[in-house]
């Protein structure tokens, strides 16, 4: 048999060659923070501050990490934020996946209403001052609920999950469980759940990364320190490395020299904060990839 392949014209030719040099730009605005972030955090602040250090490390050093890793708040930030990332994950799930697959059934009475309001919420909120009075009421200040409760649902991520159960899940699959003898609770659980796993990967990872990089509601709703997550903790030694530097000369009567030595310091931290605070999702989000890319393609095709 003979095969003929498929001449290349100039105009192809010319659109590949642009596709290529496009990527390979992008792919070097993307790669060039993380690499200098990395490299900054190992290297002696003196060739970072001066430029020397542009993209590979020089003259190595782990001060940078020592300093962070010796407040024993760090440890204890870091478990906080698991738990905190772990409940308030699996409870916005909870809320939205019911949520989501209620509003995508034809037969479900007033799911336009519903609709209309969860999108209200999307464009009008009560405010801060409202939703800490609010928390306070409850009596939620200062636990672990006013960290994965507030921010549990999200209707934006509800209609992504909404639109992948519609343009995902056959309807005769639903009619054939239900001939069976199915409930609906059944059904959802033993046929829709199984079938839903690559938005349920995009939806963990949505609000996995959301929690773990959640700061703000630690500082207007934590008060006990021991209650803190990792990025609060980040932040705290971060102002005191940065403070410290500032105010160094004043406070030890130190020399210019030795200033400039803690500012030094204090930029080798922040570059090691970065790492230590992200590090983690870098090494989940391999393992969610698939389902990641498929889930959101799927979710995103219709509204």
């Amino acid at each position: 048999m003979q095969t003929t392949a498929i001449k290349e014209s100039k105009g192809d030719r010319l659109f590949l060659a642009a596709n290529y040099i496009y990527l390979t730009i992008a792919l070097i605005i993307v790669a060039y923070p993380l690499i200098y972030i990395v490299s900054a955090s190992i290297s002696n602040p003196q060739y970072v501050n001066s430029g020397e250090m542009w993209l590979f490390p020089k003259d190595l050093t782990f001060e940078g990490y020592k300093r962070v890793f010796q407040e024993g708040k760090i440890w204890t930030g870091y478990l906080n934020t698991i738990i905190y990332t772990v409940l308030g994950t699996a409870i916005s799930l909870a809320i939205t996946l019911p949520a989501a697959y209620a509003m995508s059934r034809k037969d479900f009475v007033g799911r336009n209403f519903f609709m209309g309001m969860f999108m209200v919420t999307m464009f009008f909120s009560g405010g801060l001052v409202p939703s800490y009075l609010l928390v306070k009421d409850l009596g939620m200040i200062n636990t672990i609920w006013a960290i994965v409760i507030p921010s549990a649902a999200s209707i934006y991520n509800i209609i992504v999950t909404r639109t992948f159960f519609q343009s995902t899940i056959p309807r005769e699959l639903e009619e054939a469980a239900q001939i069976d003898g199915a409930s609906t609770t059944r059904l959802f659980f033993t046929v829709i759940i199984p079938l839903s796993m690559p938005i349920i990967a995009v939806m963990s990872l949505f609000y996995g990364v959301a929690q773990w990089n959640s700061y703000f509601s630690a500082l207007i709703y934590l008060n006990d320190e021991a209650r803190y997550p990792l990025q609060m903790v980040l932040r705290q030694i971060l102002v005191l490395q940065q403070m410290s530097a500032a105010t160094g000369g004043m406070i030890e009567g130190s020399t210019a020299e030795a200033m400039n030595n803690k500012a030094e310091l204090a930029s080798l931290v922040k570059y090691a904060v970065i790492i230590v605070s992200t590090l983690p999702i870098i090494v989940v989000y391999p393992f969610l990839q698939r389902y990641f890319v498929q889930g959101v393609m799927i979710g995103s095709v219709k509204g």
